[in-house]
Order: structure tokens, then sequence, then C-alpha cells
């Protein structure tokens, strides 16, 4: 019977020993995600893009990202990337976005 009792409890001893190696490798996945995103909103936050056009820079970030999508959305387009239109599109982007620069700097004024 002693013997027995001695089995059970090297196993729940093993068991609990084991238990937080388990749940440290189960996270792994979620954590290379989470890391992924991160390092994916960096890129964007750091990405500068050239016009042609104008012959100046944009800093791509949160707030230009919002200023794209409402100039798709005025022209009831599905999002792509930037950087994925063609070159016809990206022009008539950056036309419209020195169109609207005025604008813009007044609404976030207020």
């Amino acid at each position: 019977m002693h013997g027995g009792n001695k089995y059970v409890g090297a196993l729940f001893l093993s068991a609990a020993l084991m238990a937080p190696i388990g749940a440290r490798a189960a996270a792994a996945p979620q954590d290379d995600h989470e890391r992924h995103e991160q390092e994916e909103r960096e890129r964007r936050e750091q990405r500068r893009i050239y016009d042609s056009e104008h012959r100046d820079y944009h800093n791509w970030d949160q707030r230009e990202d919002e200023v794209y999508r409402h100039w798709l959305e005025e022209r009831h387009e599905a999002y792509v990337d930037f950087e994925r239109l063609e070159r016809k599109q990206q022009r008539a982007y950056w036309k419209w976005r020195h169109e609207h620069e005025e604008h813009e700097e007044h609404e976030h004024e207020r």
C-alpha cells in the first residue's frame, strides 16, 4: 500500500512541476502573433513615402492612414494598402491630399 502512495505522490509532484512549462509552451504562438503585430505597427509608423508630383515626403502614420481611408470612402473603393495602388491612383491621392491639407489642419486645431 505504501509503494502505491509513493507512486501517486511522485505522479502528482511531476504534474505540478510540469504544469508551468506546459502553460508557457502553449502561450508562445500568441506571443509570436502579438510580437508580429507590434512590429507591423512600428514599421507602419516609420514608413515615409515620397510624392514625386509635389516633390515632398509624407510620414505614413496612423493619421495619414485615416485620411487615406477617408479618401477611399469618398471614392467608394475598398481598402488597398497604399503601396499596392497603381501609380496613377497614388498620384490622385497625393493631389487630393495636398488640396485638403489646409482643411485638415483647421480640423485638428479644434
